[in-house]
């Protein structure tokens, strides 16, 4: 085993290591110093405000009576082992392995929170006068900022490819 052969692959995986470990630490943060629901200003747009989403984004199914916490923990399970072999398939194009570590480091973030607490946890809550956009965490910025990659990604290589004529 050539260990140069697999070092974009050990680089993709502390990446992801990363984001899971700072998710991780602002969460245990938020858990630490804020208190559920109450919202604590630190800009004209930006709350810390700590919550538990037992749904999916957007709190989609929060409501349900309970099996949506094991149901997304497998889902997000599923997900991060494709995104696993997808990372090994493609390490020779580094913006979509980086993408793809963001979004696998997020999603063992939210699929730890599901097994440890039943919920994610959430904590930012930015606003515009009355209207808040729905809390998330840091899990949740790197899931979001891996797909704008991978969509910015292939939009450069779809219209990037100098057009033929007909």
């Amino acid at each position: 085993m050539n260990p140069s052969r697999n070092f974009p692959l050990m680089r993709s995986l502390a990446i992801a290591s990363v984001v899971l470990l700072f998710d991780q630490l602002s969460k245990w943060w938020a858990l630490s110093n804020l208190k559920l629901g109450i919202p604590e200003e630190v800009l004209p747009f930006l709350n810390w405000l700590l919550l538990f989403n037992p749904g999916a984004a957007f709190s989609f199914l929060a409501q349900s009576s309970g099996w949506q916490r094991w149901f997304f923990t497998v889902l997000g399970l599923l997900a991060s082992a494709y995104i696993f072999w997808l990372l090994r398939k493609s390490q020779q194009d580094k913006l979509l392995s980086f993408a793809l570590s963001l979004i696998l480091g997020g999603a063992l973030g939210n699929v730890l929170d599901r097994i440890m607490y039943g919920a994610v946890v959430d904590f930012i809550d930015l606003y515009y006068q009355y209207w808040h956009w729905p809390a998330f965490n840091l899990a949740d910025s790197a899931i979001c900022l891996g797909a704008t990659l991978i969509v910015l990604t292939e939009l450069r290589k779809t219209f990037g490819k100098s057009s033929q004529p007909l």
